[in-house]
Protein backbone atom coordinates (compact mmCIF):
# COMPACT_ATOMS: atom_id res chain seq x y z
CA UNK A 1 0.00 0.00 0.00
CA UNK A 2 2.88 2.34 0.63
CA UNK A 3 4.59 1.74 -2.54
CA UNK A 4 1.53 1.97 -4.18
CA UNK A 5 0.40 5.31 -2.92
CA UNK A 6 4.22 6.87 -3.71
CA UNK A 7 3.64 5.74 -7.02
CA UNK A 8 0.09 7.71 -7.29
CA UNK A 9 1.47 10.78 -5.56
CA UNK A 10 4.66 10.69 -8.09
CA UNK A 11 2.41 10.70 -11.23
CA UNK A 12 1.36 14.53 -11.83
CA UNK A 13 5.13 15.56 -11.14
CA UNK A 14 6.40 12.96 -13.86
CA UNK A 15 4.10 14.09 -15.89
CA UNK A 16 4.63 17.72 -15.55
CA UNK A 17 8.18 16.39 -17.23
CA UNK A 18 6.95 14.95 -19.87
CA UNK A 19 7.58 17.11 -22.98
CA UNK A 20 4.97 19.04 -24.53
CA UNK A 21 3.49 18.80 -28.10
CA UNK A 22 1.19 21.56 -29.95
CA UNK A 23 -0.86 19.57 -32.60
CA UNK A 24 -1.07 21.39 -35.75
CA UNK A 25 -4.48 22.18 -37.36
CA UNK A 26 -5.76 20.56 -39.95
CA UNK A 27 -5.94 22.36 -43.58
CA UNK A 28 -9.25 21.41 -45.43
CA UNK A 29 -8.50 23.93 -47.93
CA UNK A 30 -9.76 27.45 -48.91
CA UNK A 31 -14.04 27.77 -48.18
CA UNK A 32 -16.35 29.88 -49.99
CA UNK A 33 -17.60 32.95 -49.33
CA UNK A 34 -19.41 36.05 -50.51
CA UNK A 35 -17.97 39.07 -52.28
CA UNK A 36 -18.72 42.75 -53.37
CA UNK A 37 -17.65 44.37 -56.16
CA UNK A 38 -16.78 47.56 -58.06
CA UNK A 39 -15.62 48.65 -61.62
CA UNK A 40 -14.73 51.27 -64.06
CA UNK A 41 -14.21 50.92 -67.79
CA UNK A 42 -13.12 52.64 -70.71
CA UNK A 43 -14.72 51.08 -73.92
CA UNK A 44 -15.09 51.54 -77.69
CA UNK A 45 -18.31 50.41 -79.80
CA UNK A 46 -18.37 49.16 -83.07
CA UNK A 47 -21.11 47.89 -85.20
CA UNK A 48 -20.99 45.10 -87.79
CA UNK A 49 -24.21 46.61 -89.98
CA UNK A 50 -25.45 50.07 -90.14
CA UNK A 51 -29.25 49.82 -91.73
CA UNK A 52 -30.12 53.49 -92.18
CA UNK A 53 -34.08 55.04 -92.27
CA UNK A 54 -34.33 54.47 -95.69
CA UNK A 55 -34.10 50.70 -94.88
CA UNK A 56 -30.51 50.46 -96.90
CA UNK A 57 -27.11 49.21 -95.59
CA UNK A 58 -25.08 52.45 -95.11
CA UNK A 59 -21.33 52.94 -94.14
CA UNK A 60 -19.86 53.32 -90.70
CA UNK A 61 -16.72 55.49 -90.71
CA UNK A 62 -15.36 55.36 -87.16
CA UNK A 63 -16.04 53.71 -83.61
CA UNK A 64 -17.82 54.68 -80.77
CA UNK A 65 -16.32 55.70 -77.48
CA UNK A 66 -17.36 56.05 -73.98
CA UNK A 67 -16.95 54.09 -69.93
CA UNK A 68 -18.39 52.07 -68.00
CA UNK A 69 -19.48 52.13 -64.11
CA UNK A 70 -21.03 48.96 -62.35
CA UNK A 71 -21.53 47.18 -59.15
CA UNK A 72 -22.08 43.27 -58.59
CA UNK A 73 -22.92 40.60 -55.40
CA UNK A 74 -20.63 37.50 -55.89
CA UNK A 75 -19.89 34.33 -54.39
CA UNK A 76 -16.32 32.16 -54.95
CA UNK A 77 -16.40 28.84 -54.07
CA UNK A 78 -12.73 28.06 -52.94
CA UNK A 79 -11.97 25.74 -55.91
CA UNK A 80 -11.37 28.29 -58.17
CA UNK A 81 -14.62 28.70 -59.23
CA UNK A 82 -16.57 32.06 -59.15
CA UNK A 83 -20.25 33.37 -59.84
CA UNK A 84 -21.37 36.96 -60.29
CA UNK A 85 -24.56 39.48 -61.16
CA UNK A 86 -23.61 42.96 -62.17
CA UNK A 87 -25.03 45.91 -63.04
CA UNK A 88 -23.24 48.73 -65.32
CA UNK A 89 -24.42 51.98 -66.76
CA UNK A 90 -22.36 52.15 -70.26
CA UNK A 91 -21.94 56.12 -71.99
CA UNK A 92 -21.10 55.85 -75.70
CA UNK A 93 -20.32 58.28 -78.39
CA UNK A 94 -18.91 58.91 -81.60
CA UNK A 95 -20.53 56.18 -83.69
CA UNK A 96 -20.73 57.68 -86.79
CA UNK A 97 -21.93 57.40 -90.71
CA UNK A 98 -20.32 60.18 -91.25
CA UNK A 99 -23.10 62.62 -91.16
CA UNK A 100 -25.05 61.49 -87.84
CA UNK A 101 -23.30 60.99 -84.61
CA UNK A 102 -24.95 58.26 -82.16
CA UNK A 103 -25.02 58.92 -78.97
CA UNK A 104 -26.23 55.44 -76.50
CA UNK A 105 -26.75 55.27 -72.60
CA UNK A 106 -27.87 51.58 -71.53
CA UNK A 107 -28.22 49.58 -68.23
CA UNK A 108 -26.43 46.32 -68.72
CA UNK A 109 -27.67 43.25 -66.12
CA UNK A 110 -25.40 40.33 -66.49
CA UNK A 111 -25.11 36.57 -64.39
CA UNK A 112 -21.53 35.86 -64.80
CA UNK A 113 -19.77 32.62 -63.87
CA UNK A 114 -15.48 32.63 -63.66
CA UNK A 115 -12.94 30.65 -63.42
CA UNK A 116 -9.30 31.65 -61.06
CA UNK A 117 -6.45 30.00 -61.23
CA UNK A 118 -2.78 31.01 -60.13
CA UNK A 119 0.35 32.01 -62.22
CA UNK A 120 4.10 30.74 -61.41
CA UNK A 121 2.72 29.20 -58.19
CA UNK A 122 2.55 32.94 -57.00
CA UNK A 123 -1.24 32.30 -55.50
CA UNK A 124 -4.07 33.46 -57.11
CA UNK A 125 -7.49 31.61 -57.48
CA UNK A 126 -8.33 32.60 -53.57
CA UNK A 127 -4.64 31.41 -52.42
CA UNK A 128 -3.06 34.87 -52.28
CA UNK A 129 -0.79 36.61 -54.74
CA UNK A 130 -0.75 37.10 -58.86
CA UNK A 131 -3.64 34.95 -60.51
CA UNK A 132 -5.84 35.10 -63.69
CA UNK A 133 -9.58 34.53 -64.86
CA UNK A 134 -11.75 33.52 -67.67
CA UNK A 135 -15.83 34.12 -67.72
CA UNK A 136 -18.22 34.56 -69.25
CA UNK A 137 -21.89 36.17 -68.78
CA UNK A 138 -25.47 36.45 -70.40
CA UNK A 139 -28.28 39.03 -69.28
CA UNK A 140 -29.71 41.91 -71.08
CA UNK A 141 -29.85 45.65 -71.66
CA UNK A 142 -32.39 48.31 -71.53
CA UNK A 143 -30.85 51.33 -73.86
CA UNK A 144 -31.59 54.59 -75.14
CA UNK A 145 -30.39 56.52 -78.79
CA UNK A 146 -30.07 59.97 -79.24
CA UNK A 147 -28.57 61.30 -82.49
CA UNK A 148 -26.74 64.39 -83.59
CA UNK A 149 -27.23 66.83 -85.31
CA UNK A 150 -30.66 66.88 -84.05
CA UNK A 151 -32.62 65.40 -87.38
CA UNK A 152 -36.28 65.18 -87.36
CA UNK A 153 -36.13 62.38 -89.19
CA UNK A 154 -33.59 60.31 -86.70
CA UNK A 155 -35.48 60.71 -83.45
CA UNK A 156 -34.24 59.62 -79.90
CA UNK A 157 -35.87 56.54 -78.99
CA UNK A 158 -35.11 53.01 -76.90
CA UNK A 159 -35.58 49.58 -76.55
CA UNK A 160 -34.84 45.86 -75.10
CA UNK A 161 -31.35 43.62 -76.43
CA UNK A 162 -30.03 40.82 -75.18
CA UNK A 163 -25.84 40.98 -73.81
CA UNK A 164 -23.48 38.30 -73.71
CA UNK A 165 -20.09 39.02 -72.76
CA UNK A 166 -16.39 37.02 -72.39
CA UNK A 167 -14.23 38.36 -69.95
CA UNK A 168 -10.63 37.52 -69.36
CA UNK A 169 -8.10 39.18 -67.26
CA UNK A 170 -5.48 39.64 -64.19
CA UNK A 171 -5.77 39.55 -60.57
CA UNK A 172 -3.83 40.58 -57.04
CA UNK A 173 -5.33 38.67 -54.09
CA UNK A 174 -4.73 40.25 -50.82
CA UNK A 175 -7.44 38.45 -48.94
CA UNK A 176 -9.61 40.59 -48.13
CA UNK A 177 -9.26 42.89 -51.44
CA UNK A 178 -8.68 41.71 -55.01
CA UNK A 179 -7.35 44.09 -57.81
CA UNK A 180 -8.63 42.65 -61.09
CA UNK A 181 -7.30 44.86 -64.26
CA UNK A 182 -9.39 42.92 -67.05
CA UNK A 183 -10.80 42.44 -71.26
CA UNK A 184 -14.72 42.37 -71.60
CA UNK A 185 -16.11 41.48 -74.96
CA UNK A 186 -20.12 42.72 -74.68
CA UNK A 187 -22.06 41.51 -77.27
CA UNK A 188 -25.83 43.45 -78.38
CA UNK A 189 -27.41 42.29 -81.22
CA UNK A 190 -29.26 44.78 -82.12
CA UNK A 191 -29.82 48.88 -81.57
CA UNK A 192 -32.39 50.95 -83.18
CA UNK A 193 -34.34 53.55 -82.28
CA UNK A 194 -37.67 51.80 -82.45
CA UNK A 195 -39.50 54.63 -83.71
CA UNK A 196 -43.34 53.66 -83.51
CA UNK A 197 -44.48 56.64 -85.78
CA UNK A 198 -42.15 56.07 -88.50
CA UNK A 199 -39.10 54.97 -90.09
CA UNK A 200 -36.31 53.44 -88.10
CA UNK A 201 -32.38 52.77 -88.69
CA UNK A 202 -30.86 49.68 -86.91
CA UNK A 203 -27.43 49.01 -86.05
CA UNK A 204 -26.84 45.01 -86.12
CA UNK A 205 -24.37 42.52 -84.31
CA UNK A 206 -22.78 45.34 -81.93
CA UNK A 207 -19.72 44.67 -80.24
CA UNK A 208 -18.26 46.95 -77.14
CA UNK A 209 -14.65 46.26 -76.23
CA UNK A 210 -14.00 47.50 -72.64
CA UNK A 211 -10.83 47.70 -70.68
CA UNK A 212 -12.04 47.52 -67.31
CA UNK A 213 -10.30 47.89 -63.46
CA UNK A 214 -12.00 45.95 -60.26
CA UNK A 215 -11.86 46.27 -56.81
CA UNK A 216 -13.55 42.75 -54.86
CA UNK A 217 -14.35 42.94 -51.52
CA UNK A 218 -14.63 39.49 -49.67
CA UNK A 219 -17.47 39.74 -46.72
CA UNK A 220 -15.91 38.01 -43.69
Amino acid sequence: LLALSALIGGAPARAADLPQYDVPEVDYGLGGGFYLRGSAAGNLLWTRQHIGTCGCDEPVTGAGYGYSLGVGFGYEFGNGLRVDSTYDYLANDGLTDGTNTLHLRAGVALANAYYDFSLGGSGGAAGGGFGGYVGGGIGAAYYTTHTTPVDATLPDGSGWSPAIAAQTGLTYDTGTFVADLGYRLLYLPQISNNYAGGTSYYLNDNFVHEIRGTLRYRLQ
